[in-house]
């Protein structure tokens, strides 16, 4: 009986204790490096008021006064200004509210390519200027209106000099670093000059442990490029979710590690920084996915402090929990595959090879299914989007124990023909038929994500935990039982639709890029097992 257990006793400890170090090593709070001088206080950071489904995008959005105060209130605690980008939808209210409750306000000033709106924008900060002239220290005519190519440098010349006549503040306009550079004559119509460096978001991107020094350089590029003008860093930061550009990824920690060493460098110079942002504004990732509802240095729903200055920080703050959650979800996997072990046999011994396969899937899916949960927190929008991300983590849960089931039973996987069709063929196990159904919609969803990412990937997530948690046990199946026959040619089909994406995925994000590689790997483990299928045609 011992010698029965000793294996998948064996094989479950170590499977937990991978899970153990896997989580704990996610959770480890990283340290800010001693040699960064901490701020006392920020200079400025961007703020918009949005909570929610509230979005500048839906005209019928208007800010209540005492939703924009209890936000300035929090944001005293850690600075002395505010920058804003419109006047509209209750943000006009702003002026006032930074007086009471003690801050500076940088104004933003809209402008589009809709005339009417610009002009109630301009005589409505040409208005707030002159009531709250102790209040409002500068004003921002204009933000990246020339990167989305909807005035000519001339007409925002123009707004910028009408502006500038009618109030007794400076007066600047706000854009991309790069197209300050392509308009520099626009230098003689402002005050002073505000760029924005997002290390994110350029061309090029920036891995973390380059952010700040690429900010600090740029920022002194355009000192050389502006003589004689002040200038201000308006935006500046780093996401704390989302998907990986080549080696610029979002994190938690990066993001608290780069703005203080922004800060610390800015500081150390005497440079003007504003942070973009104040509060995650999930409304932005109906334009920039993921990733543009995380620059927040407080989160959009909690409205608390996402770290502390200063201070260590975690990724995963609550990896005991998560870890807990996949250690019981391997156990769970270990027991599936036994009892259906002695239901088949009346023993639970088995060859060691498939112990050890278990192991594998018990390892993919206990180690991943807590951090695929926290991912559709974090990547879902929409009905759709939700129903999207709960499909992929109920795969995630359901095919490593069904999985396990199918491979001790000896059933191997149901062919997708004998899962779609009507078939006079033998008939095919519970489980064989249940894993196969389960691999028809990891394809489906497979060849949609790699698709998505070949046509349309800039904001596009890589759902690679959940996935990964139900392709292993798929594969591992495959490799080892040969199957229950039947029609394989939709296997085919699916498998050459997987292969090609993966490796032209691969390329466009770069090599650099770890999330897009994960992913590329399971795709093209998946699309590999479903071309080598053999069978032959179903009669008729």
């Amino acid at each position: 009986m011992l010698s029965r257990i000793l294996v998948p006793a064996t094989a479950l400890i170590a499977v937990n204790l991978l899970i153990g170090v896997f989580w704990w090593w996610l959770g480890q709070p990283v340290s800010v490096p001693s040699g960064l001088a901490v701020p006392e206080r920020l200079q400025c950071m961007s703020y918009a008021p949005f909570r929610g489904t509230q979005s500048p995008l839906d005209g019928g959005t208007h800010i209540p006064a005492a939703q924009i105060e209890d936000d300035l209130v929090r944001l005293k605690g850690l600075s002395d200004c505010v920058r804003t980008y419109s006047m509209e939808l209750g943000l006009d209210q702003v002026p006032e509210i930074a007086k009471r409750v003690g801050l500076k306000v940088i104004q933003g000033l809209w402008l589009s390519n809709k005339p009417d709106r610009n002009r109630v924008e301009i005589d409505g900060v040409v208005a707030l200027a002159k009531r709250y002239p102790d209040v409002i220290q500068s004003i921002v005519v204009g933000n990246e209106v020339l990167l989305r190519g909807e005035l000519s440098a001339q007409d925002l010349g123009n707004a910028i000099r009408e502006v500038k006549r009618q109030v007794p503040m400076p007066v600047t306009y706000a854009d991309v670093w790069e197209f300050w550079q392509r308009n520099r004559d626009l230098q003689d119509a402002v005050d002073f000059v505000t760029i924005h460096i997002l290390p994110y978001w350029e061309d090029f991107p920036i891995p973390a442990r380059d952010a700040a020094a690429h900010v600090i350089s740029i920022r002194e590029k355009m000192a050389t490029a502006f003589p004689g003008k002040d200038i201000l860093i308006g935006e500046t930061g780093w996401p704390s979710q989302g998907r990986m550009r080549e080696g610029a990824l979002p994190s938690q920690v990066n993001q608290a590690l780069i703005l203080q060493e922004i800060l610390a460098h800015a500081k150390a110079r005497g440079y003007r920084v504003n942070v973009i942002e104040a509060f995650d504004q999930p409304w932005k990732r109906r334009l920039e996915g993921t990733v543009g509802g995380y620059w927040g240095l407080f989160d959009g729903t909690t409205r608390l402090a996402k770290f502390d200055w200063g201070k260590p920080v975690s990724n995963h703050p609550f990896w005991r929990v998560q870890a807990g959650a996949g250690m019981i979800f391997a156990v769970l996997i270990f027991v599936a595959a036994a009892r259906s072990r002695r239901a088949g046999t009346g023993s639970i011994a088995a060859p060691v090879g498939m112990w050890l396969a278990v192991a594998a899937m018990a390892a993919a899916g206990g180690g991943l299914i807590a951090l695929a949960i926290e991912r559709m927190a974090y990547e879902s929008l929409y009905v759709s989007g939700w129903l999207h991300s709960a499909i992929l983590v109920a795969l995630a849960i359901v095919v490593p124990p069904l999985a396990a089931i199918a491979l001790m039973c000896g059933t191997g996987m149901a062919s997708f023909g004998q899962v779609l069709t009507r078939s006079d063929g033998p008939a095919v196990s519970w489980p064989a038929l249940c894993l196969g159904f389960a691999a028809v919609v990891v394809s489906v969803l497979a060849i949609e994500i790699a698709l998505g990412l070949v046509f349309d990937p800039r904001y596009r997530d890589f759902p690679y935990s959940p996935l990964t948690a139900a392709i292993v046990p798929i594969v591992l199946v495959a490799v080892i039982l040969p199957g229950s026959g039947g029609d394989r040619r939709a296997e085919r089909i699916a498998g050459g639709a997987l292969v090609l994406p993966s490796v032209y995925i691969a390329f466009n994000e770069s090599f650099v890029n770890w999330q897009s590689l994960w992913l590329c790997a399971l795709i093209l483990a998946l699309g590999a097992i479903l071309l080598r299928s053999k069978g032959r045609a179903a009669p008729g």
